[in-house]
């Protein structure tokens, strides 16, 4: 009889999309850790890493809703092609301008792009994985989708760490990057064509559709409230070249081992709950889950060793996967289809772009209170946050097994 484990793994397109997934993470990851290096080498400055986050961030707030009903309008493979090739480009844009004269207004002007990719592609990449799969293999085929995930974070910073010292530039990173998006490109095209959706104008009524459904349902706003905080206080991801540089003197292999270490924490613990799927205590286990990762954001700050450094980062990465699985199960399945496009944009803007708005925030309280101090401060602070939210929302802290999908349902009629 084959195993629950890998029941997702059967259904077509679902292997070719977790490949190509695979592929996308993993040359984020070295092109991320490559500018945050080639920045700081640049200017040896904590602000100036706070400004990538920045940069990414804004356009990927400004075309956010219009990203959500295009992922609800459109062909959501089309969208996600379409992506893939702009992240293709710009990455060469980065390898040229390492290769002839380093430019930071050129660095923040590709990170803009970035985020408006990133705007339109995380919203239809999170809507077109339940049009795979049926309900009953949905959280089977998060949890694979998140070891993809995980393996690619682990392995784009080492990758782009390891080039970085051998090469001694950031050029070669850069190409490396562009041919895995190609790669991935190819594998993209053996997912199935989705259903034809027919287009419509969009409306402010449509376009706010994902932020009324979000606030009227309490459990999914207080998941995304509580990750957002979260990853805005205790975020250290931007702070990491310091660290490795000027704090633990790890140099760029130790980035690489730094960034990758989270990922290590998180690919397990995803491995785990493909075999033991989370069925009992969602609410629980996600506020445990957040609690340790402040926990061990505290001990990442205050430690001197680049082992003990390692550790710290894989527990909060163990812990943030227990967060991640019951949050994207609980968007997912308590959206109607026709909404989750939209829904998972407002998602992305919580969870997605928080993480470059921490990575400012990183810069900023770095610049101000120093660096280790600053990550201290965040991990107490997501702690408290963690606290306050068991008291701001009861429902959420009650989910006891994972939502059965709601019925189809379809945008409200429009004038």
């Amino acid at each position: 009889m084959p195993s629950p484990a890998f029941a997702s793994l059967r259904h077509r397109g679902v292997p070719h999309f977790l490949a190509a997934r695979l592929l996308f993470i993993t040359a984020s990851q070295m092109i991320s850790v490559t500018v945050g290096w080639q920045v700081y080498d640049l200017t040896r400055s904590p602000l100036h890493l706070g400004f990538i986050g920045l940069a990414i961030f804004l356009p990927a707030m400004l075309f956010s809703l219009p990203a959500g009903h295009a992922a609800d309008r459109f062909d959501r493979r089309f969208i996600i092609l379409a992506c893939v090739v702009s992240n293709l480009l710009l990455a060469g844009l980065l390898a040229a301008q390492t290769l002839t004269t380093p430019s930071l207004v050129v660095i923040y002007a590709v990170a803009a792009a970035i985020g408006a990719t990133r705007a339109f592609g995380a919203p239809a990449s999170a809507s077109f994985l339940p049009t795979l799969v049926p309900p009953a293999d949905f959280g089977n085929a998060v949890a694979w989708s998140m070891i993809g995930f995980q393996i690619g974070t682990v392995v784009g910073p080492a990758i782009a760490g390891l080039t970085l010292a051998a090469a001694h530039g950031a050029a070669p990173v850069y190409l490396l990057g562009a041919a895995l998006y190609a790669i991935g490109l190819l594998a993209m095209f053996g997912t199935p064509q989705p259903p034809r959706r027919e287009p419509t104008a969009a409306t402010m009524q449509s376009l706010l559709a994902g932020i009324r459904y979000v606030f009227q349902e309490k459990i999914i706003l207080g998941a995304m409230l509580l990750d957002l905080f979260a990853v805005l206080l205790g975020g250290a991801t931007a702070l990491l070249p310091i660290f490795a540089r000027d704090i633990l003197h790890a140099g760029p292999q130790g980035l690489g081992f730094l960034r990758s270490a989270p990922a290590i924490g998180a690919g397990l613990t995803a491995v785990l709950i493909a075999f033991r799927p989370l069925n009992r205590r969602l609410g629980w286990t996600l506020f445990g889950g957040v609690a340790i990762f402040g926990l061990a954001t505290i001990v990442f700050g205050l430690s001197r060793s680049l082992p003990l450094s390692i550790v710290a980062l894989a527990v909060a990465g163990a812990a943030d996967m227990l967060s991640v699985n019951i949050r994207h199960t609980l968007i997912q399945m308590t959206t109607p289809d026709a909404m989750r496009g939209r829904v998972s944009a407002v998602a992305f803007v919580f969870i997605g772009a928080s993480n470059e708005l921490g990575e400012f925030e990183s810069g900023l309280a770095a610049a101000w209170l120093g660096t280790a101090l600053s990550v201290v401060i965040g991990g107490a602070g997501t702690c408290v946050v963690v606290l306050l939210f068991l008291l701001l929302f009861p429902r959420l802290r009650r989910v006891d097994t994972p939502p059965r999908p709601p019925e189809p349902a379809l945008d409200p009629p429009t004038k």
